[in-house]
C-alpha cells in the first residue's frame, strides 16, 4: 500500500509509521521538517506547511495518487476544506484523526457511543466537529472517509498528563510522596491509552470498505476513577501511594484558571467509551494496561531526554496551601 501521513512525526504517527513499514508499505510523511523524527530512513519525506493550502494542494497534486492518506494534524476548519481540493478523486482512501472531546459533555449515556450528540466545549473539539462534518459530507466513492477518535493516548516521547500542571512537576511530587491536587471528589472516570493500541487501528482502518462513512472509537479500556489514575503512576515510579488534595473544580477555576481551563471543559466529566465498533471492523484491542504504559513512558524519557525545566515549582503547593485555609474558615462553622 502506498500511504501518506500528513503530520507522521508525533505521538501515534511514530509507532503508526514503524508498524506500516514492518507490514511493508511504501510510507511517505509530510510535514514542516521542523521536528525531529524517530522513524527509519526509507520513510520518505515531504516538507511544506499544510496551512498554506495554495502550495500543499500543489505539492499533493504533484506527488501523484496515494491508497490511503491518513491527516493526523487536521485542526482548523480550513485543513479540512484543503485536504478535501487536495484529495478527492485521487485518493483511495482518506483516514482523519479527530478526538471523542467532538461529544457533548456530559453524555446522554454512558459509555459514549459513535452516535452521541456533538458539542465541544473549546476551540480545538469544536473545530475538529466542523472537520468531521466537512469530510462526512465530502464522503463519497471517489472520496471514502473514515473517521478515528481516541481519547487521551500517552507514550514513548512525552510525560503522562498532570490536569493542573505540567507533567515534569508532577513526576517530582509523585516521587517526593508530595501532595497530588485532584479536581472534584476524584471520582470522575477517564481512560488512557498507550501510543501503539491506537496505531495499530490506524494501520488496520486502511484500505478496508466496512469503514467508509464510520467512525471509531480508539480509547483506553481501564475505566479509571482520577484517583486510580494518580495511584496507578506511583506504583509505575515505584513511589509511595499518593496523598490527595481533593478541590472543587469550580474553585480550582477561580484559583488558576489558564491551569483548570481543561479540568472544567474536559476532565470533571466522564470519559468512557463503547469501543465495539473499532473492535470488530478494525481489530482493536486494547493491550498495553496504564501502569505498564507509564513505566515504559518514563524508561524511555529516563533513557532518551533530559528532565524538563520545571516552571511552575511551588504552585501547586500554593493552591493546596489556600484551599486548606479555606478548609479551616468552614470548619469554623457548625450548623444544625
Amino acid at each position: 500500500m502506498k500511504v501518506l501521513i500528513i503530520g507522521g512525526t508525533g505521538l501515534i504517527s511514530t509507532p503508526l509509521t514503524h508498524f506500516l513499514l514492518e507490514r511493508g508499505d511504501d510510507v511517505t510523511l509530510y510535514n514542516r521538517g521542523e521536528t525531529p523524527v524517530r522513524v527509519p530512513e526509507r520513510t520518505r519525506m515531504l516538507h511544506g506547511n499544510r496551512q498554506d493550502y495554495a502550495a500543499f494542494e500543489n505539492q499533493m497534486h504533484e506527488a501523484g495518487h496515494f491508497d490511503c492518506v491518513i491527516d493526523m494534524v487536521g485542526y482548523d476548519p480550513g485543513d479540512g476544506e484543503s485536504v478535501i481540493r487536495a484529495f478527492k478523486g485521487r485518493v483511495g482512501h482518506f483516514i482523519f484523526c479527530s478526538t471523542v472531546d467532538v461529544y457533548k459533555k456530559p453524555a446522554t449515556r454512558y459509555p459514549y457511543t459513535e452516535a452521541e450528540t456533538y458539542g465541544g466545549l473549546n476551540t480545538y473539539a469544536s473545530n475538529k466537529v466542523i472537520i468531521e462534518k466537512e469530510l462526512m459530507e465530502a464522503h463519497s466513492s471517489d472520496f471514502p472517509v473514515t473517521i478515528i477518535r481516541p481519547a487521551y493516548t500517552y507514550g514513548e516521547s512525552r510525560g503522562v498528563l498532570y490536569p493542573v500542571g505540567s507533567s515534569s512537576g508532577y513526576f517530582d511530587r509523585i516521587r517526593q510522596g508530595k501532595p497530588i491536587i485532584v479536581h472534584g471528589d476524584g471520582s470522575s472516570l477517564w481512560v488512557a491509552c498507550h501510543i501503539d493500541d491506537v496505531a495499530r487501528a490506524f494501520m488496520n482502518a486502511i484500505g478496508i470498505p466496512r469503514t467508509f462513512g464510520k467512525s471509531y472509537h480508539t480509547t483506553g479500556e481501564e475505566w479509571m476513577t482520577w484517583d486510580m489514575y494518580h495511584q496507578g503512576v506511583a506504583e509505575a515510579l515505584g513511589a509511595p501511594p499518593p496523598t490527595f488534595v481533593h478541590i472543587p473544580t469550580d474553585t480550582l477555576v477561580k484559583l488558576v484558571p489558564e491551569r483548570a481551563a481543561s479540568v472544567a471543559d474536559n476532565f470533571q466529566f466522564n470519559n468512557i467509551f463503547d469501543n465495539s465498533a473499532a473492535q470488530n471492523d478494525l481489530g482493536f484491542q486494547y493491550t498495553i494496561p496504564w501502569q505498564n504504559g507509564v513505566k515504559r513512558a518514563v524508561d524511555w524519557l529516563g533513557k532518551n531526554r533530559k528532565p524538563a525545566p520545571v516552571t511552575d515549582a511551588g504552585i501547586d503547593d500554593q493552591i493546596i496551601s489556600a484551599w486548606r485555609e479555606v478548609e479551616k474558615q468552614v470548619g469554623q462553622f457548625n450548623l444544625k
